[in-house]
């Protein structure tokens, strides 16, 4: 904006206030009017509808799945996708604070006069990818099934053993390829440490703070061994795939 584009837009703009009404009261009660509509919808609301607060607090279970409020689900899902441990701390903190940096710094980065969408057509780009990535981000992560989910393909004969190992909660503390917690020892090669008996008698007497599988059904017990001990490690494993597949 040169000089002359300058002193125009000043006095447009002296010539539209001395027409235009005093802030307050006018804008003020137009605001206060407005937030008192939407309080109003937001109570009736609760009382129609209510709220669903969802089951009792168990502090003591294992099988507990946390999950975010809805506009944090782009961000769950973008942990999801950022596997990596080490790049963890970037997807958490960097990239939410790297956006809001650059939505600060906006205003003095493009200060060109222009408000036409099309006349902007990098800032408007810009825009149009940043809400289509979260608005993707945040449908995927409201799709998305339990972070406990197993990814790993195994034989048809063990897949109920993965169902039962994956609803059990054990990937709270134990991680199995790539998803899991480390509280515990990896399971991704527990077959090839200990056989089937020995990871039985673990199941049923475990060493604290490991809960205990010994009132679970005989068929499910007997499916999560059968799997366990499947965990050989990925060559091993994927011989297992292909020799399933052939039976």
């Amino acid at each position: 904006m040169n000089q002359r584009e300058k002193e125009e837009y000043l006095r447009e703009y002296a010539l539209l206030k001395q027409k235009g009404k005093p802030f307050f009261p006018y804008a003020v009660a137009k605001d206060a009017v407005m937030m008192v509509v939407v309080m109003v919808v937001i109570i009736a609301m609760s009382i129609v509808l209510g709220a669903e607060l969802g089951p009792k607090a168990d502090p003591t279970t294992t099988t507990y799945v946390p999950r975010p409020e809805w506009y944090f689900f782009f961000l769950f899902e973008l942990l999801r996708v950022i596997k990596p441990p080490e790049l963890v701390p970037f997807a958490t903190i960097g990239v939410p604070t790297i956006c809001m940096i650059m939505l600060f710094l906006l205003p003095f980065i493009d200060r060109g006069p222009e408000r036409r969408p099309e006349r902007r057509p990098i800032a408007t780009l810009a825009g149009i990818l940043v809400i289509f990535s979260m608005g993707y981000l945040t449908y995927l992560g409201a799709a998305a099934g339990s972070p406990n989910l197993i990814e790993m393909e195994v034989a048809p004969e063990y897949e109920q053993g993965k169902v039962v190992v994956a609803q059990s909660g054990c990937l709270a503390c134990h991680k199995i390829g790539e998803n899991g917690g480390d509280l515990g020892p990896h399971l991704t090669e527990i077959g090839a440490v200990l056989d089937k008996g020995a990871i039985r008698r673990t199941l049923d007497n475990p060493t604290a703070p490991m809960p205990s599988f010994a009132s679970l059904p005989e068929d499910k017990k007997t499916a999560m061994v059968e799997f366990l001990a499947s965990l050989k490690g990925e060559d091993e494993g994927r011989t297992q795939n292909d020799s399933g597949k052939e039976g």
